[in-house]
C-alpha cells in the first residue's frame, strides 16, 4: 500500500492489518520500559492512535486530541503508539501535561512490521486509528492517506461509541 508525506508517494512495508482480522503479535514498550504486548490489550475496546514522531506538530495535535477524549469513555484502553524512544515519550508527556492515555514505544519496530504500517523509506510507523474489540479483533481502521495530516476523529469516535454499544 502506498501513502503520501508532504505530498511524495512513499511505500508501507505491506498491506495494513484489516478490518475483521487479528491484531497481530508484536511488541512494545510502556513509560516503564516494561514489555507490552497484543494479548495485554485483550478483555476491553481499545483504541489505537499510531502517530509517526511525536516531537511534530501533527502527531502532537493528534495524540492531544484523544488525550482529552479519554475520559468521555469508560473501559476503553486508550493507546498512542509511535516510534519515539520511550524517554523522548516521557518528555512530551510531561511538557505537554499528557497523563490520560497510554504511551507505547515502537522503537523496535515490532508493531509497524507486524501491522505492516512501517513506512521504510521514513523509518516510522504511518498516522492511523485502529480500534479493537475486547477480543483483538480489528472492527475499524483508518490508514489517512496523507501522513503530515490529521485522522478524521469524528470517524473514529463514532466507530468507538459504535463498538461500545454492541
Amino acid at each position: 500500500m502506498k501513502v503520501t508525506l508532504s505530498g511524495k508517494e512513499v511505500e508501507l512495508e505491506g498491506e495494513p492489518t484489516k478490518v475483521g482480522e487479528a491484531m497481530p503479535h508484536f511488541k512494545l514498550l510502556d513509560q516503564s520500559g516494561e514489555k507490552v504486548k497484543t494479548a495485554d490489550l485483550l478483555g476491553k475496546v481499545t483504541l489505537i492512535s499510531v502517530v509517526p514522531d511525536l516531537n511534530t506538530d501533527t502527531c502532537s495535535l493528534q495524540t492531544r486530541h484523544f488525550n482529552q477524549t479519554v475520559d468521555q469513555f469508560d473501559g476503553v484502553n486508550f493507546i498512542t503508539v509511535s516510534t519515539n524512544t520511550v524517554s523522548e515519550q516521557r518528555d512530551w508527556c510531561a511538557a505537554e501535561g499528557v497523563h490520560n492515555l497510554r504511551m507505547l514505544s515502537d522503537e523496535q519496530e515490532s508493531f509497524g512490521y507486524a501491522t505492516k504500517l512501517y513506512v521504510p523509506d521514513t523509518g516510522f510507523d504511518t498516522r492511523s486509528v485502529y480500534i479493537l474489540d475486547a477480543t483483538g479483533t480489528v472492527i475499524y481502521a483508518q490508514i489517512v492517506p496523507e501522513i503530515s495530516e490529521e485522522p478524521d476523529y469524528d470517524d473514529a469516535l463514532k466507530a468507538l461509541s459504535k463498538a461500545l454499544e454492541a
